[in-house]
């Protein structure tokens, strides 16, 4: 009996060696797990206050380009004008230049300014109601004097079956042109096609096709990536933020859908949006 007994207290003092051990095991790890906890949060907030402080940076560089800007812009006007005098036929063209590139410089200020209020989350959304064709007929006209004289034809296709819109129109012309700017720029000859489609009875795709020079598959993931910008012959003699579809993403996704692109080197590409007929906040 006396064996027995010993026995049993020799297995109780190992098991509450064993337990002494776990329980030291684990106050280390939960040092560990609080310490660890308490670098991701410093982590977070630095990560916080490095995209606080490069938003304030964008937006604040870019209101400060806009008033010398838009100063070059009227000075170039008034020397258009030959309201100082006339000007010879080089110099008109010397100075249509200087307009084209404060006109590029100050999409790319517009660019700049968007992405900081987008992720400072001061973008709202403003829906309402509109019809397709008056959006359509709005981008016509703004894209008009680009495709006039070129090789390319802008085609905004009918729209079929498409109830009235709503949703924020500014946000989506802004996607919109976004992707035809690009469709442009990339198709040398040919066209690009804009349409517009009801998906699932509630869903609205808009697509943006094009017979241009198309975009290698492995380049298809980091499109839509803030400042990227592929390396081709035509891209070298052009110039951007390469902002215009990372900014489109971001508001696909704040009008409660999402963006996609599909294409073939050589055939072209089709970039497309697809949101809801009717934007409702709780969607996301």
């Amino acid at each position: 009996m006396s064996d027995e007994i010993e026995t049993l207290r020799s297995q109780v003092q190992a098991q509450a060696a064993e337990l002494s051990f776990l329980r030291t095991e684990l106050a280390d790890t939960n040092r560990g797990v609080i310490a660890l906890y308490a670098e991701l949060d410093e982590n977070a907030l630095q990560l916080r206050e490095a995209a606080d402080l490069k938003s304030r940076f964008l937006s604040y560089m870019s209101h400060e380009f806009r008033t010398p800007l838009a100063s070059i812009t009227s000075m170039a006007g008034i020397l258009l004008n030959g309201m100082d005098g006339p000007l010879t036929t080089e110099q008109q063209r010397q100075i249509k230049f200087v307009q084209g590139s404060v006109r590029e410089l100050t999409e790319m200020v517009d660019d700049l300014l968007d992405l900081a209020k987008v992720e400072a989350g001061r973008i709202s959304i403003s829906p309402e109601w509109f019809e397709m064709v008056d959006l359509f007929s709005a981008l016509r006209g703004m894209f008009k004097p680009i495709v006039a004289s070129g090789a390319v034809s802008l085609i905004f296709e009918e729209p079929q079956s498409v109830p009235r819109v709503y949703t924020d129109d500014k946000k989506l012309s802004q996607i919109l042109r976004n992707f035809i700017s690009n469709a442009l720029k990339f198709t040398a000859e040919g066209e690009v096609r804009v349409t517009a489609k009801m998906v699932d009875g509630h869903m609205l795709e808009f697509a943006v096709s094009d017979t241009g020079i198309g975009i290698a598959r492995e380049h298809l993931p980091a499109l839509f990536s803030d400042f990227v910008q592929l390396v081709t012959r035509i891209q070298k003699r052009l110039r951007g933020t390469g902002l215009g579809l990372s900014q489109a993403k971001k508001f696909a996704e704040l009008l409660g859908g999402s963006v996609a692109v599909t294409s073939e080197l050589g055939k072209g590409s089709r970039f497309s949006v697809l949101i809801p007929s009717r934007y409702s906040a709780d969607v996301k």
